[in-house]
């Protein structure tokens, strides 16, 4: 498994946060890193990414009926973090609520706003499809990447 993981991690990835709004009365947001984010179509514009089992968000996303995928800039690798297993998630970290309820943070490179068109079972993973109704983008700055379990950055080689 972990020769497997090492091989998987030659491949360079984009850094995203993926918020929600946990289904409860109380509306609490909850947010996770990801870097198994793709697009699927323009028309209709879809894009997907993977929810592992394993993490304790897990539920919370698959029960989301909206999300946002945010991409993140290569100075923004704190926010990254904040999202991680152990991380600070939206502790003293300011947010607003779209239409939806699903917390937007500003300064992404990119933000692509979704209601939930489809879940897969994916192994350890749940895939789940999002509809993208709103997004938005950003030409400052350069994206975070992630390869061989380090955080980097996108240098051109033009």
């Amino acid at each position: 498994m972990r020769r497997l993981r090492d091989a998987l991690g030659q491949f360079a990835t984009g850094v995203t946060v993926v918020t929600a709004c946990e289904c409860t009365d109380a509306a609490t947001p909850v947010g996770m890193t990801v870097n198994s984010f793709a697009s699927v179509s323009l028309s209709p514009a879809l894009i997907l990414w993977s929810a592992a089992r394993s993490s304790m968000r897990h539920a919370h996303f698959t029960q989301a009926p909206a999300f946002a995928v945010h991409v993140l800039r290569d100075d923004q690798e704190a926010i990254a973090r904040r999202f991680t297993q152990r991380g600070d998630g939206f502790d003293g970290l300011s947010y607003a609520p779209n239409a939806d309820g699903v917390p937007l943070l500003a300064g992404a490179l990119a933000r692509f706003e979704c209601v939930t068109e489809a879940r897969h079972d994916g192994g350890d993973h749940t895939i789940i499809i999002g509809r993208v109704t709103r997004f938005t983008q950003s030409d400052v700055g350069a994206p975070l990447v992630f390869a061989k379990g380090e955080f980097g950055r996108f240098v051109s080689t033009s």
